[in-house]
C-alpha cells in the first residue's frame, strides 16, 4: 500500500513573525537529505520514511534554533499544569510535524503529545508560529496562526477516535526528555516519530540533536528503522556557525552481543532507581565500569528521555533498558513506539515483564497509553529470557 498522497518535494521557506519576542530566526542552512540507506525496492513505505526522516530533520533544527533563543537571551521557560518543563519547541515540532504530514498524507491521523490550550492561554502562539515557519518545506501557502494552532491540535487527544479494529496512524513526540532540552549540550534529547500500519509498527525516526558519534567529533545524530531493511544511522545534516557538518555515510545498527547478565551494561529511567526494580535484591548496581563486583550489574549514566534508552541500545551503546510501571503513572504510547522498531530491526527484542509483546491498540479510543505488565524490558534479544527469569525471580523475593 502507498500511503503518500502527493509528491514529496522539500525545500526551504522562512517566514519571519513580527511580534516575536525570540531573535530573528538564525540563518543556519540546512539541507534534507534524499536518499535512505536501501533502496525503494526493499522498503514498502520508502516514501513515507523518506518524508518523516526530512520532517525530523527539520524538527531538530528547529529545537536547535528555539533552544539557541533560549540561552542567549533569557527567553521563556515554562511548565506545563502537571510540572513537566516544555518550550515553544514541543509545540513547535508538533505543528511542524503535523503539517507537513498532514500535507503529504492527509488521511492519516496523527496522535501526539501536545495540544494548543496551554499555548493558547499563555499567549505563545507567536512564538510557536515564527519557530514553525522558520523551518517548514511548505512554500505554496503562508503559515497563519490559526494554522499553527490547528495542526497541533490535530495531534490532540480529541483530534480523532480509534475503534478496536487495527489502525493506521503516525505517533509523534515532539520532543522526549524535554529536561534535557533544558539543561544544556550534555543531557540528551529526541524528536521520535514511528508509522503504524494496520497496528503493526512499520517504520520509524528518531533524531538526537546532541548526541556523541563514537567515531567522530561531530555531535547530532538520526536514527532509521524500516520493517525487514534494518536500523541505520547518520550524522544530521545541519551547519553550525559557518562549519558545514557533512553527513557521512548510513551505518547499519546492530545491539550488542552480550550473552552473560553479569557482563550487561543496563539503563533506567531517570526518575527510578535501582533499589526499585525487581532485579535490586538479586544484584547490586554500579555506574564504575572500572570496579564491578560479583553481585553487581554496570548501570550505565542516565541520560534524560526513554527514548534515548531504547537509541543506546539499538546502536549497541547498552545491553538492557528496564522501565518499572508505576500504578499511578500512564505509559504513553509515543515514549516507546518509534524505539521498539529501531531495536527490533537492530536484532534486538521488547516485551512487557511477562515476555508479551506491547500491544499499541490497549488504548482503543485513542491509541495514547499502554498498559505493560509490570513494565517494559529492551534488551539486545541474547539476554532476554535471562532477565525475564531475573525479573520473575527478584518480584518473589
Amino acid at each position: 500500500m502507498d500511503l503518500l498522497s502527493s509528491a514529496s518535494h522539500f525545500s526551504t521557506f522562512r517566514y519571519a513573525h513580527s511580534h516575536s519576542s525570540f531573535p530573528p530566526l538564525s540563518t543556519h542552512s540546512f539541507t534534507v537529505r534524499s536518499s535512505l540507506p536501501f533502496p525503494s525496492q526493499k522498503a514498502k513505505y520508502y516514501k513515507e520514511l523518506e518524508a518523516a526522516v526530512g520532517v525530523v530533520e527539520r524538527a531538530c533544527r528547529l529545537c536547535l534554533d528555539v533552544k539557541s533563543s533560549l540561552f542567549s537571551s533569557g527567553g521563556r521557560i515554562i511548565e506545563k499544569n502537571d510540572q513537566t518543563p516544555v518550550t515553544v519547541a514541543d509545540f513547535g515540532v508538533q505543528a511542524l510535524v503535523s503539517l507537513e504530514l498532514g500535507n503529504l498524507f492527509p488521511s492519516i491521523p496523527l496522535v501526539a503529545e501536545e495540544d494548543s490550550a496551554f499555548i493558547r492561554s499563555n499567549n505563545l502562539a507567536d512564538l510557536v508560529v515564527n519557530a514553525v515557519t522558520g523551518n517548514s518545506s511548505l512554500t505554496d501557502t503562508s503559515c497563519t496562526e490559526a494554522d499553527v494552532l490547528h495542526a497541533i491540535d490535530r495531534g490532540g487527544k480529541d483530534a480523532f477516535t480509534f475503534g478496536s479494529k487495527p489502525a493506521t496512524y503516525w505517533l509523534l513526540d515532539p520532543i522526549d526528555g524535554t529536561r534535557g532540552f533544558l539543561k544544556g549540550s550534555e543531557a540528551l534529547y529526541v524528536v521520535g516519530l514511528a508509522l503504524v500500519v494496520d497496528g503493526e509498527i512499520v517504520l520509524g525516526v528518531m533524531g538526537c540533536p546532541n548526541w556523541q558519534n563514537d567515531l567522530s567529533n561531530k555531535s547530532g545524530t538520526i536514527m532509521v528503522a524500516h520493517v525487514g531493511c534494518g536500523t541505520w544511522t547518520n550524522h544530521l545534516p545541519v551547519v553550525l556557525d559557518g562549519t558545514a557538518n557533512v553527513p557521512s555515510s548510513w551505518t547499519k545498527c546492530f545491539v550488542d552481543q552480550c550473552c552473560v547478565v553479569h557482563e550487561a551494561r543496563f539503563c533506567i529511567q531517570d526518575s527510578q532507581s535501582w533499589d526499585s526494580l525487581p532485579l535490586s535484591p538479586l544484584f547490586s548496581a554500579t555506574t564504575n565500569a572500572d570496579s564491578i563486583g560479583d553481585n553487581e550489574f554496570l548501570l550505565l549514566p542516565t541520560c534524560c528521555g526513554s527514548l534515548c534508552k531504547y537509541l543506546m541500545v539499538a546502536s549497541g551503546r547498552a545491553s538492557v533498558f528496564i522501565l518499572r510501571r508505576k500504578v499511578q503513572t500512564i505509559i504513553k504510547t509515543w515514549d516507546h513506539a518509534v524505539g521498539i522498531i529501531c531495536v527490533h530491526e537492530a536484532g534486538g527484542k521488547v516485551s512487557d515483564w511477562k515476555g508479551n509483546q506491547i500491544d499499541l491498540a490497549a488504548d482503543e479510543v485513542g491509541r495514547r497509553f499502554i498498559y505493560p505488565s509490570g513494565g517494559v524490558l529492551v534488551t539486545n534479544a541474547n539476554l532476554h529470557n535471562q532477565i525475564l527469569e531475573l525479573i520473575s525471580s527478584g518480584s518473589t523475593v
